[in-house]
């Protein structure tokens, strides 16, 4: 292996901005071979880039809170209070937003150990990777949105709509199935991604086209459904 990309993962406390800019890089393009491996061999559905890149993030964050801690046993137990008393009082609805608050303890750590190139980085490294990410995920397709369809009781839904959804769906994965209307429709809820394209109203208007369905709703994350 040449100096250049040994040297910064040798055994030794002499630890330049160059040789943590280099960790904190090969952590980024290790963390993106594991979301790749997850993306590849993920039989759940379209889950979109959310959790992939929260395993992108992750890998490089552990990086930096190794850098952090060093030999340092005090600063070791200084992250784990700091991370336990963050607490969510709603539901989390996205992992990366995880991601940015672990982001964000480890940053106020680095600076609190007086490890300033530590900080500024990893801020460079981090930032650079979700907007690489987040500009990707928008170029792929449409945000993902969920979709609620009412069907009459007695017919197969998924065979009765799979040929609206591969007209016009990128992906979809079945959230929850219940009763409606004292037992007499069933209520499918999915969570879909739209085709480069294609508008809600023509999804909404191709499902109203078939027989056995009573109601569509289209809902983006963010609002409720009634």
């Amino acid at each position: 292996m040449p100096e250049l990309f040994s040297a910064p993962f040798a055994n030794t406390l002499n630890v330049t901005p160059w040789f943590l800019l280099i960790r904190l890089v090969v952590a980024l393009a290790m963390g993106g071979v594991v979301a790749l491996i997850y993306h590849r061999t993920d039989t759940g559905g379209d889950r979109g880039m959310s959790f992939p890149t929260t395993l992108v993030l992750l890998c490089v964050l552990v990086a930096m809170v190794t850098q952090v801690i060093g030999d340092n046993v005090a600063r070791a137990f200084s992250l784990v209070g700091a991370l336990s008393i963050v607490r969510f009082r709603t539901m989390v609805r996205d992992t990366k937003d995880t991601a940015f608050v672990i982001f964000a303890v480890v940053v106020g750590m680095a600076v609190g150990a007086r490890n300033l190139w530590l900080a500024g980085i990893g801020l460079a490294v981090v930032g650079i990777a979700v907007l690489a990410i987040s500009w990707f995920s928008r170029a792929r397709s449409e945000p993902p949105f969920l979709l609620r369809i009412r069907v009459s009781l007695g017919n197969d839904f998924d065979q009765l709509l799979g040929g609206a959804f591969a007209e016009h769906l990128l992906g979809r994965r079945l959230m929850s199935v219940s009763t409606a209307r004292l037992g007499a429709a069933l209520s499918v809820v999915y969570e879909a991604r739209l085709r480069s394209g294609v508008t809600a109203e023509e999804l909404v208007k191709a499902l109203n086209r078939i027989e056995g369905v009573q109601d569509v709703r289209f809902q983006r994350y963010g609002f409720e459904l009634d």
